[in-house]
């Protein structure tokens, strides 16, 4: 009876948020989450900043703005040529006494009369009573005269004085991811600062005594460490600089202070490594001593599927596994989207799209799979060497095709989801 109870239980599934863990009777069964509820719990769980800086507007690239931005001018600021050509004291005539001549940038503004014109440069202010611009391919100029070669009508080729943007208006909505397009614009505005979100500072935990750093000789048992060069490029990639590196050894007082001084430090911390269940596996273990609040342990993916995912007050900590290919998937899939969404970007996953299968792939077993790929005029080529501990076929990649669990497997023609990558 208890056991036919206990399977009750399990089947109405009374799941913690936090942990996704069944009980009953003291006995304690994990479940592994699926790939969606995953990226579901990172979305719910990940706090955007409320904390800004005041930054120089040319170093402001990459950055989402924390207020509007108001245009402290008319742009332009007066009434601007758009040509070069001539501008004309009327519309209702074809030729002109040519009286004098106006370069961007000048002060000064001459008079100008019916039946008069005046030659004019692309960006130079127009004189008041000017009627319009004509452009100078549509002239025939001779000494001191003009003359048409058609009417032109009223105003043309003329800027008027906040045709793009009058003083007082938004320039920039709050949320506004700042591009080099951005900045440019308010510059012409004489916008020096901008008030933007403040982007995580990161800490990357490395663990494991076989590793050692690239440029000293290997000795039997080691290999090269890789995940915090490849982790710390791909949050430059993404516009995150504030990086400290740490390397802890296989011990657990080791492993558990200097996660604990990361966790001070930072606002997001990577853990690469150890969290496995291993016996000399310490992350899971300190993080929990550390009072950490666990979202969940284990998705049901491949490759990554000892992730690890807990908050600590507005931080988020991801112990990712550390073989490299599962490390660098995990970045892209969970840990990218809520770097972004910390930093204030209300689009905050990397972009999917839809691609042709050129080859047939066999999935083995029933998890959901990230597969390194080519994406190409939405021809996809599923690349060799898809195991996690490899890299090669990471660095060729430009996609990521997903599979999900009910997909068992790819032939040619097959329409794939694919995600691209930066």
């Amino acid at each position: 009876m208890a056991f036919l109870l206990y399977i009750f239980q399990i089947y109405l599934g009374s799941f913690y948020e936090n942990e996704f863990r069944c009980t009953f009777t003291g006995i304690e069964l994990q479940v592994m989450i699926t790939v969606p509820q995953a990226i579901q719990l990172v979305e719910k769980h990940t706090i955007p900043t409320s904390n800004t800086i005041n930054i120089p507007t040319t170093g402001s690239l990459g950055y989402v703005l924390a207020k509007d931005v108001v245009s402290p001018i008319n742009m332009p600021p007066f009434k601007q040529s758009a040509m070069d050509g001539y501008a004309l004291g009327s519309t209702n005539q074809t030729e002109f006494s040519l009286v004098g001549e106006i370069k961007a940038g000048d002060a000064h503004m001459p008079e100008i009369k019916e039946g008069e014109a005046i030659r004019i440069f692309t960006g130079a202010p127009v004189p008041p009573k000017a009627m319009a611009v004509v452009m100078q391919e549509k002239v025939d100029a001779s000494g001191t005269h003009i003359k048409l070669h058609e009417p032109i009508v009223a105003n043309a080729n003329i800027r008027p004085m906040g045709e793009q943007i009058k003083t007082g208006d938004i320039a920039l909505q709050k949320g506004t991811k700042i591009t080099a397009s951005g900045i440019g614009y308010l510059a012409t505005l004489g916008i020096t600062h901008v008030e933007v979100y403040k982007k995580p500072s990161v800490g990357i935990i490395t663990t494991g005594n076989e590793l050692v750093p690239p440029g000293q000789s290997l000795k039997p048992g080691q290999i090269y460490e890789s995940n915090s060069s490849m982790l710390t490029a791909a949050l430059y990639q993404s516009g995150i600089t504030e990086v400290s590196c740490y390397k802890v050894v296989d011990e657990y007082d080791a492993t558990r202070n200097i996660i604990e001084s990361a966790v001070q430090k930072h606002e997001m911390i990577l853990i690469s490594g150890g969290i496995s269940v291993g016996d000399y596996d310490f992350v899971g273990k300190a993080l929990r001593e550390l009072n950490v609040t666990e979202i969940f342990y284990k998705v049901k993916q491949k490759p990554g599927k000892p992730l690890f995912y807990a908050t600590k007050e507005d931080k988020n900590i991801f112990a990712l596994p550390g073989n490299p290919a599962s490390s660098l998937s995990c970045f892209y899939i969970y840990v990218l989207p809520a770097l972004l969404k910390y930093s204030g970007f209300s689009e905050y996953h990397l972009q999917r799209s839809k691609g042709v299968a050129q080859s047939k792939y066999i999935k083995k077993g029933q998890r959901a799979e990230f597969l390194k790929a080519i994406c190409k005029e939405g021809k996809v080529i599923i690349l060799d060497g898809q195991a996690s501990s490899m890299l090669r076929s990471f660095a060729l990649s430009n996609a990521l095709v997903y599979l999900p669990e009910d997909i068992t497997e790819v032939n040619p023609g097959d329409t794939l989801e694919v995600i691209n990558l930066p």
